[in-house]
């Protein structure tokens, strides 16, 4: 019985069906949710799908145009309660500490995606302002070269407009999204393990791919003014 209502039993996934369901019905129209490139987040076995972050509505809106439960990195505080704590790990998250490096949710996140699993992480971090691209930091770019995961790099419009920090009911602004290609993992080409600058020289790579697609996503909002 405990396994049935656990959070990754039947209980569980029946809370993100509903979850993931009601933001698909209900917010992707309320917010006439454009996503170009759709087809690159439907993808089987481990991936890192990597968008930039304006806004609270960013992770929902995109993982949930997959058709897999993604995993999320969470803060630590959305899962003080025992309630709490169950929502969100039956929604794929599973928590971080801010503000510091967090080693232990690093491994979790490894041994998700060597799983199979596919995962969202802001590369940006925190959320930012605007279309430029925030400092870029290198979890994503370790994750991939110790996982060999690809990451998948989104663009995002609307969001902020639609539901800045300190709100919690989002307005009917549209979103787009661009979905980029993916990015193979970051390697070393004298062969052997990726090395420090392998993976600076890669997130200089996946900074430029996110301003790429910042800009097709601003585009498509222009488009349709």
């Amino acid at each position: 019985m405990s396994r049935f209502f656990s959070s990754s039993g039947v209980a569980g996934e029946g809370f993100f069906r509903l979850v993931r369901g009601t933001i698909r019905i209900f917010v992707f129209r309320w917010l006439r949710l454009n996503v170009v490139g759709i087809e690159r987040l439907q993808v089987d076995g481990k991936v890192i799908i990597a968008p930039v972050h304006r806004s609270n509505l960013d992770g929902p809106l995109i993982g949930s145009s997959s058709h897999r439960r993604v995993r999320y990195l969470a803060k630590e505080s959305l899962f003080r309660s025992r309630v709490a704590g169950w929502s969100m790990r039956s929604l794929g998250c599973f928590p971080v500490r801010r503000g510091e490096a967090d080693l232990d949710a690093m491994r979790v996140a490894k041994s998700m995606l060597n799983e199979g699993d596919a995962m969202l992480i802001f590369p940006e971090g925190t959320r930012q302002d605007g279309d430029d691209i925030g400092e870029i930091f290198d979890g994503t770019a370790w994750l991939s070269a110790k996982t060999g995961a690809p990451v998948v790099p989104v663009g995002i419009v609307g969001t902020y407009e639609a539901m800045p920090a300190g709100t919690k009911v989002p307005k009917r602004v549209p979103v787009f999204a661009f979905v980029g290609e993916a990015l193979d993992p970051p390697s070393n080409r004298e062969g052997g393990p990726a090395k420090r600058s392998d993976m600076t020289n890669w997130t200089a790579e996946l900074k430029k791919a996110l301003e790429d697609c910042q800009r097709e996503a601003r585009a498509l909002a222009s488009k349709s003014a």
